[in-house]
């Protein structure tokens, strides 16, 4: 595979349309072919955490828009490409190459070598991340409620506070302008020394976390994505600036540029009875200013 390092992904910085030159073309089933890039703005799903769907958009070749039906992360160790969920190993795995596979129809023609432009749609990208921002301030101000909650000292969170959204998150999903994350609160939170009897009304809990969000907000503290380089498979964290401090999460999704960008987040709470504990869904909705 001549993309030795992997896809240079300018989606971080904000990028939403890229040329490229087409590197490898593989059969990607039900009709379909996988192009990959060398360069691309389009933001795929990591199906190690599937949390950002991928992009919306076209790759543009000799002036032929072909519609991207999906994105997916595709790994290599010996040349054979592997895309999604045949990828074996998480993204960044010493020994392998990661790409952006762009799944298009497979009577588009496309061929290694072709140049192509990548369109993605800017109003659904600002849309997830918009969601994307919102997941992250509401998880941290989630940790800040539910601070007194623990009897035991746990890992802390970017802002200092018990990390019950990292040690609890069983799936997080974002949508446009919002995102849905399940807790399980079961044996071995307890063990860690959570009290579920904290969460107390949830009512109540999505008015403490929403007067913080709202506190946060209202300073409209700059948003960043740091790199350690410009290859899918590099780290990158989002960076937040907020009142209390610096908040600074490892993430490979896309986000805002400012809180100021949200005129409003707020979160809900439900809950169900598990099997030997308590499934907790928070809600985030966000609404762009």
């Amino acid at each position: 595979m001549s993309v030795a390092r992997g896809t240079v992904v300018t989606y971080p910085t904000g990028a939403v349309t890229s040329t490229g030159t087409v590197v490898q073309v593989a059969d990607a089933g039900d009709g379909r072919i996988a192009v990959v890039l060398d360069r691309t703005a389009f933001h795929p799903v990591d199906t190690a955490w599937p949390d950002q769907p991928a992009d919306r958009g076209v790759l543009r070749v000799d002036e032929v828009d072909h519609p991207v039906l999906d994105a997916v992360v595709g790994a290599t160790q010996d040349g054979s490409l592997l895309l999604g969920t045949d990828v074996p190993v998480r993204t960044g795995t010493e020994g392998w190459t990661f790409v952006v596979a762009h799944l298009i129809d497979a009577a588009a023609g496309v061929r290694a070598g072709d140049t192509a432009a990548v369109v993605v749609d800017p109003q659904h990208r600002a849309a997830l991340s918009a969601g994307h921002t919102a997941c992250h301030l509401a998880s941290l101000a989630l940790d800040a409620a539910l601070g007194d909650a623990w009897r035991k000292e746990v890992a802390a969170d970017a802002l200092g506070a018990p990390a019950f959204d990292a040690l609890a998150i069983q799936e997080s999903r974002i949508s446009p302008d919002g995102s849905r994350d399940v807790y399980r609160i079961g044996k071995s939170l307890r063990r860690k020394g959570f009290d579920p009897a904290a969460l107390g009304d949830l009512d109540e809990l999505a008015d403490r976390v929403n007067r913080q969000l709202t506190t946060w907000l209202a300073a409209g503290g700059a948003v960043r994505i740091e790199r350690d380089g410009d290859t899918l498979a590099d780290r990158r964290t989002w960076v937040c600036e907020l009142a209390v401090g610096e908040a600074r999460i490892p993430c490979g999704g896309t986000h805002l540029t400012s809180l100021a960008q949200l005129a409003r987040v707020t979160v809900a709470f439900s809950a169900t009875t598990a099997e030997g504990g308590l499934e907790l869904v928070m809600t985030t909705t966000a609404v762009r200013a």
